[in-house]
């Protein structure tokens, strides 16, 4: 055998074996014996000598391998089906040298682990950190039998001719199996990590595991696996199977049973070289890429404890408790409705038999409280409006009767009239001894319920195509989370996430039906106004048609729209919220915001609000300025200061045409016109302003517009949407506030209904807020960082306080848009 592997190893070519047997037979012998002669040199030479040893648990084997010797250690231990014990292989080395290590190889009965030494782990930039003292626990084949030996060697072996000394040592690891709800703390590092198994005990279908530490750093890893060998169990290779997240001082992975076919799992705890994944800072950037660095000291003690999770009872509970608390709403306006009725019905009474009525109950139109006398103001700020061009219809006393039966088809909005007696009319409205909002609205009630119902029809529009690519997402985003595994992709609030069918954290979910019911409820009750208003114009009812604010529906459609859209987005944001999609959550925010100040603003100037088209496009400015901000303002000073400059622009051309009604030009000659009216104005007679309350809305929200952007350019929050959305709520209750007092002003009076809804949304709104500052995840830091403000559920075991922010915060503006319908 030896001559013939010779002859294939000497003769590779096909024409050297045919020149050898053309030679002579003494040739042919002579050359034989040379190759002999080299083969058996060369098979000496490459000739170890292997030395195997009966090795013993917990005793440490000091000993040194070169390249001419082998050392197998043999263990032996007794597996038990009941019990299931770990093994720890401990190795430390003297020597610094990498560039012939020791590797070690550990036998099993079913799995094979080798690991060099020094160990080389890579760290970002690829950066090299040696280790020399290592610790690693092999994986528990599972035994069939009761009880049984197994064994298992150690191979210790290298390539270097000069001796290296090693220490070994082979532990029982104690504790090896977790127990529920028992801390069991240990320590870990890169070249260390651990891992221990866990078996569901009957009737538990989920658990939650938490990792907890009270250092932030060294960054670390925990990872749920399958009972299987090889264990991955290094920072270059944990990510590979099971689910895994990275932690700074707390860490949760909530396990189901039916995830694990043995019923059993390992929780394995890594250590990372590097700190840069956890937030922490990076070390020196190395000169070259194949530069060693030294480790250092990345030890971490850290505690685990495997708890029960919630059972289905809590999940029933918990939506049976969130039905019932918007489903007891639904009951309330029904028992509202039904009072209301029942009064009307009293009232209707007493209009059919006029003598038993006191002068007060007369409907007289400057008695009742839905037709209020207007002040001075008011009745200016009609007189200068009708003029614009916007196109005001004339409509005399007369058409104020006219039925709303007729065709809407021949009424557009751009259609008007241009008779030289249109002042006249509105002369004879203001000689009326009691004067109405309604006798202030110029333009044609049909022409401005179409224009408002564009509100409705483009917000369900934008909610169809808005809504459905991002189902279509965030369907992908779970998708990953449940296939990679990676727990990193979504901010969770990991210490209340209880998960359903593929969803990762339902509880967040479901909390935010109240915006979807709420907002269905409020239409519902729009539409019933809009019903009854609509027989009244049918019978001519005077209080319909001369009395009250003009009623135009359009926008509350669209209030009630937005409300329920924030629902949905917002669930949908929550099935895995992350940097990426934070506009899912936030965009119709930014309409509620602005619809609703739309309003409040059309409430006494229905003439002169602004179009569906206008007011959009400027939310979807906000929208786009949200994106830019989220995407490239963090610490970007350059980014700061151009939307500061921005904000304060905007905030004096609104300023303007709030002040101006509308009645003035962004042209060339805007700087010519400001300055004659600085010169007239201030320094030829210093006059006052002609409207003194609006001049006093409009400095008061300039003031607190400038501070906002004064903040900003300052403090630059991470956190851009929040901040734009503080604006837009501090400018909403900025104006709702005046709006109050103008009311009161104009000998106006606060029904009592809209008093307890002010109230009430107050209070709710004080509650919600104080849960949404709670802060229990963000993603404007890593999500390790993240996971150190998860806390455990606060409510039924089921919902954290991000769902009571859920919670309140659509009570509050179900509560908000009550108030707008009844102010």
């Amino acid at each position: 055998m030896v001559l013939r592997s010779c002859w294939k190893s000497r003769h590779k070519s096909r024409s050297g074996a045919a020149d050898c047997l053309l030679r002579p037979g003494w040739t042919v012998l002579l050359w034989l014996c040379v190759t002999l002669v080299a083969c058996a040199s060369g098979v000496v030479g490459e000739t170890k000598n292997v030395v195997q040893k009966d090795a013993e648990f917990d005793v440490t084997y000091n000993d040194t391998v070169t390249s001419e010797n082998q050392t197998i250690y043999a263990f032996n231990h007794t597996v038990s089906r009941n019990k299931t014990e770990g093994v720890r292989v401990s190795v430390d080395v003297s020597s610094q040298g990498s560039e012939s290590p020791i590797l070690f190889v550990v036998r099993q009965k079913q799995a094979v682990l080798s690991f060099q030494v020094p160990l080389i782990l890579r760290g970002l930039y690829q950066r090299k950190y040696p280790y020399n003292h290592l610790g690693r626990t092999l994986c528990q084949p599972p035994t069939r039998a009761a009880s049984e030996t197994q064994y298992f060697f150690v191979d210790v072996s290298t390539l270097s001719s000069q001796g290296t000394n090693y220490q070994l040592r082979v532990s029982r690891v104690e504790s090896f199996t977790l127990q529920t709800d028992k801390k069991f703390s240990f320590t870990a590092s890169p070249s260390q990590p651990q891992y221990f198994k866990y078996d569901f005990p009957d009737g538990v279908d989920t658990v939650i595991v938490k990792v907890s530490s009270d250092t932030n750093f060294p960054c670390s890893v925990m990872s749920i696996q399958d009972i299987q060998c090889p264990v991955y169990d290094l920072d270059n290779n944990v990510a590979f199977i099971g689910m895994y997240q990275t932690m700074t001082k707390k860490g949760a992975i909530t396990v189901q049973r039916k995830d694990f076919p043995s019923y059993s799992f390992y929780v394995v705890v890594v250590v990372k070289t590097e700190d840069e994944a956890c937030g922490g800072p990076l070390p020196y950037y190395p000169l070259r890429p194949d530069e060693l660095t030294d480790a250092g000291n990345r030890s971490k003690v850290l505690d685990v404890v495997v708890s029960p999770a919630i059972n289905s009872e809590v999940y029933v509970m918990g939506m049976l408790f969130c039905l019932g608390i918007f489903l007891s709403f639904y009951l309330l306006t029904l028992l509202v409705a039904c009072l209301e009725n029942k009064r009307m019905g009293k009232r209707r009474e007493l209009f059919q038999n006029p003598a038993d009525m006191s002068p007060a109950e007369t409907g007289n139109p400057a008695t009742t409280d839905n037709c209020s006398t207007l002040s001075s103001e008011a009745i200016t700020d009609s007189a200068t409006s009708t003029d614009n061009n916007y196109g005001y219809m004339e409509r005399t006393l007369d058409s104020v009767g006219r039925s709303r039966q007729e065709s809407l088809s021949s009424v557009e909005e751009d259609d008007y009239d241009t008779l030289d007696d249109i002042d006249s009319d509105k002369n004879i409205v203001r000689t009326k001894k009691f004067l109405c909002v309604s006798d202030l609205a110029r333009k044609d009630k049909r022409i401005l319920s179409k224009k408002y119902q564009i509100y409705f029809w483009n917000i369900a529009t934008i909610a169809v195509f808005y809504a459905l690519p991002v189902i279509q997402l965030v369907i992908t985003y779970q998708t990953v989370v449940n296939v990679t595994g990676n727990q990193d992709i979504c901010y969770y609030n990991f210490l209340c996430a209880h998960p359903l069918g593929a969803l990762s954290a339902f509880n967040n979910i479901l909390s935010n039906l109240g915006y979807v019911m709420l907002g269905l409820l409020f239409l519902l009750i729009v539409l019933k106004r809009d019903i009854v208003h609509n027989r009244a114009l049918v019978r001519n009812d005077v209080n319909a048609l001369e009395c009250g604010i003009p009623k135009h529906f359009g926008l509350f459609y669209a209030m009630g729209t937005a409300l329920m859209m924030e629902g949905l987005l917002s669930a949908c944001y929550h099935v895995c919220p992350n940097y990426t999609n934070f506009q899912f959550d936030t965009s119709f925010m930014y309409m509620i915001a602005g619809l609703c100040m739309l309003k409040l603003y059309q409430k006494r100037h229905p003439d002169i609000n602004a179009s569906a088209y206008t007011a959009y496009a400027c939310l979807a400015a906000v929208i786009f300025f949200s994106v830019l901000g989220v995407v490239f303002g963090k610490g970007n000073m350059v980014f700061w200061i151009v939307f500061s400059v921005i904000h304060i622009l905007a905030t004096l051309l609104l300023s303007t045409q709030l002040y101006y009604m509308g009645r003035w030009r962004l042209d060339s000659g805007v700087l010519r016109r400001i300055v004659y009216v600085i010169y007239t104005d201030c320094i030829r007679q210093c006059s006052g302003p002609m409207y003194i309350d609006r001049m006093v809305l409009l400095v008061m929200g300039n003031i607190v517009n400038w501070s906002l952007a004064a903040y900003g350019l300052i403090k630059t929050p991470n956190d851009f949407a929040s901040y734009l959305l503080a604006i837009a709520i501090c400018n909403l209750l900025l104006y709702f506030a005046f709006y109050i007092i103008m009311k009161l002003r104009s000998g106006e009076r606060i029904q009592c209904l809209a008093l307890v809804c002010i109230l009430f949304t107050a209070v709710v709104w004080g509650f919600a807020l104080y849960f949404f500052f709670q802060g229990l995840s963000t993603w404007q830091k890593t999500p390790a960082e993240s996971r150190e403000h998860n806390r455990d559920c606060i409510l039924l075991s089921f919902f954290d306080d991000h769902d009571i922010w859920h919670f309140l915060s659509s009570i509050a503006m179900f509560g908000s848009f009550l108030v707008w319908t009844c102010s």
